[in-house]
This record gives structure tokens, sequence and C-alpha cells, in this order.
């Protein structure tokens, strides 16, 4: 990373680039009619009743600052749950400025420089540079071709400087969830080595074949970051919640009073709205959407079927993910390159939270330059 002659920036800025998708995304604005396969959020509207209870609560004022650690109904609401679901003797949340804050507030919690953090490749784009913001280390596990976690090669890059593993599931790029198996085995290693586990479940409420399971269910000190953004398609309402050992807790409550403040107070009352609100109509129609793609492209393309989520991550026929994304925004497809989400840049990302026609319209670019090749 070339390091900014600015005087005034401080070096760990130098340390990351900003994310290629924002770059895709400005490319995206300068096309006329692109098929966009590229954007990571849903393409329903919030519901109703959400929008209804943020209006409500504006209009009655509640436009303050919230306690930090967030609105009491909300928390109240939420600790119910999960004293209902995991019956932990001690598992305490708080509301946070999106799951993003979640993940500054962990690494900042809990991280410290030289301290490193295991991850899975591919990767969420924010990854690693919020272990590098905080003088991390990131480690990052290859998981080609399936995606699937292989526990010894967990266990051989444990050091003593390990202090978290990150876990996302279903995850971003590739919407592969991790098994039981593997969930059970990477929470007994991390109890085992006293490693702090932080499991990313944005994508909680999009599981298609079976229920979602969480590495909380077999560590109980596990960290949880979740939130109401791609539920419910509250991604710029900045609502998410993390839940974990109370000591944790209360020290990351702490770093957001001095940093985030709280998030958003009439949102945080959308989001107790958003609780009761059922979204498995939204999961069934991402996954038919997730089938469309898959029979229409598993002759000309890798691909491993996601289980959750809605991005599939299929190799590209030629060349790399770079020129392979290159040839397809030519074509008027917005993709994004596998090698923002990893070390590899063997494969390219879809979202398919599109419109059918919009997905029908990507299936045929793709099925085009798969048969036509790279042109000389």
């Amino acid at each position: 990373m070339t390091k900014s002659t600015h005087p005034w920036l401080a070096d760990r800025t130098a340390a990351f680039d900003s994310s290629g998708i924002r770059r895709v995304f400005d490319l995206a604005a300068t096309l006329k009619d692109p098929i966009n396969l590229s954007i990571g959020q849903p393409d329903f509207d919030v519901p109703d009743p959400v929008k209804q209870a943020c209006i409500a609560a504006i209009n009655s004022g509640k436009n303050a600052y919230s306690q930090t650690q967030g609105i009491a109904p909300l928390r109240d609401k939420l600790q119910s749950q999960l004293d209902a679901q995991y019956g932990h003797a001690d598992r305490k949340v708080f509301v946070t400025s999106g799951t993003s804050g979640g993940l500054v507030l962990s690494m900042f919690a809990m991280v410290n420089p030289g301290d490193e953090v295991i991850f899975f490749d591919p990767f969420f784009v924010m990854y690693p540079p919020l272990i590098k913001l905080v003088g991390g280390v990131p480690v990052p596990i290859d998981t080609y071709p399936d995606f699937k976690i292989d526990i010894q090669k967990v266990a051989d890059a444990i050091t003593p400087r390990t202090k978290m593993i990150l876990l996302n599931s279903p995850g971003n790029p590739t919407g592969v969830i991790a098994t039981e198996q593997e969930q059970r085995e990477l929470a007994a290693l991390a109890a085992e080595r006293g490693i702090a586990l932080v499991s990313d479940e944005i994508y909680s409420r999009f599981c298609y074949a079976d229920r979602f399971i969480s590495p909380a269910e077999f560590n109980d000190q596990t960290i949880v970051i979740d939130g109401f953004s791609k539920s419910h398609a509250m991604t710029g309402w900045r609502v998410g919640f993390v839940h974990g050992p109370t000591e944790v807790v209360e020290t990351m409550t702490k770093l957001q009073q001095y940093s985030f403040v709280c998030a958003p107070q009439p949102a945080q009352w959308a989001a107790l709205e958003a609780i009761d609100v059922d979204v498995d109509d939204y999961r069934q129609q991402y996954q038919g959407k997730r089938d469309r793609i898959i029979d229409a492209l598993k002759d000309d393309y890798e691909i491993e079927v996601p289980g959750g989520a809605f991005y599939i991550f299929p190799k590209v026929p030629w060349g790399t993910g770079t020129t392979f994304v290159e040839a397809a925004i030519a074509a008027g497809l917005l993709i994004i390159p596998g090698g923002i989400f990893s070390g590899r840049d063997t494969h390219f990302r879809i979202s398919y939270a599109a419109s059918d026609q919009t997905i029908d319209r990507g299936i045929e670019v793709l099925k085009q330059l798969a048969r036509s090749g790279p042109k000389a």
C-alpha cells in the first residue's frame, strides 16, 4: 500500500485502501441502465409497520440521544429472546450503530497491537482493514474450493499471539453456511485455547435448507454481532446489536459512548417493531432467485451452491476475476471481482438481491461471456 504524502495523515490510514466495492458502485453511477448484480443490500423496501414505528417515534419527540447501550424496550425484548434461546448464565446485549459499528467496537475492545485475528478466506471486505486499524495482524485461512472450514488448518494457525477467531455464516461473499460440525469444532477449539470467538450473523434470517446455527450454542463465551440491516432492508438506519459475556459487552458499550454515542433513536423504535415482523416471505423469494441463477449457470460455471444470504461466488471460466469482471462491466453487467474478498483472484460475486428481470438479463450476459471467452 502506498503511503500518503500528506503530513497530517496517521500511518494507520495507509494500512488499507478504500473498498473495491465502492469503486464498482461509483462506476455504476456512470453507466446507462446497467444490469446491477453488485449491491449487497435487499431489493425490497422496509416493511410498512417498521416505517410507521419510526415515523411515530419521530413525531412523538423520540429524537434525542438514547442511552449509549440502546433504548430499554429494545434491549429488554432482545434480552428475553436471547435468554430463551441460549439460557446462558452470562449473556448480555446492547444496541450498536449497525453491525459495522459492532465489528469496530469488538476490534477496539479485544485486539491489542500485534494480536492475531483468524478469519476465513473469502471474507467480508471490512475484516482485514478493521484488524489493521487497531494494530492487529490479519490471519486468513484458505477455504477454497468448497468454502468449508478445516478445523486442523485453524488449529495449525493458532500462535501465542492469537486473540480472536472471526466467523461469518451465512457468509459474504459466498453465501455458504458453516455446518453444525464445523461450528461445534470451532467453538470447542476457541474455548480450549482461550480465544475470543466472534460470530458475524447479519445474514442469520436468510438460511434456506436448515435452521440457523450459531457457535454460541456450543460456546457460551461467543460474541455475536447481528442486526436489522439485511433482514428488514434497514441498511441506512444503522441499528445492530451485540451479545456476549457481560464484561466484554460493557467494555464495548463504554467505547461506543466515546465513538458512535448511540444508534439513531427513532430507528431503534423501528427495530423494536421489526422484531415482530415476519420476513420469511423474503427468505423464500431469495431462495427462488438463488435457484434461478444456479439452474441457468451450472453448465457454464463452477459454483458452490450457497445455503444462505443472497450471494453466489462462481469461479471465472477464463482469465482472472478482475479481467472477467472488466469484460462483464463492458457488457453492462455490474458484478464484483473476487479478489476484493480474497487473496485469490479466481472468482466473482453475484448479488441476487435484484428483480427477476434484472437477474435474467445478467444471466444472459454471463452465459455469453462464458461461451465467447476472452477477447484478444
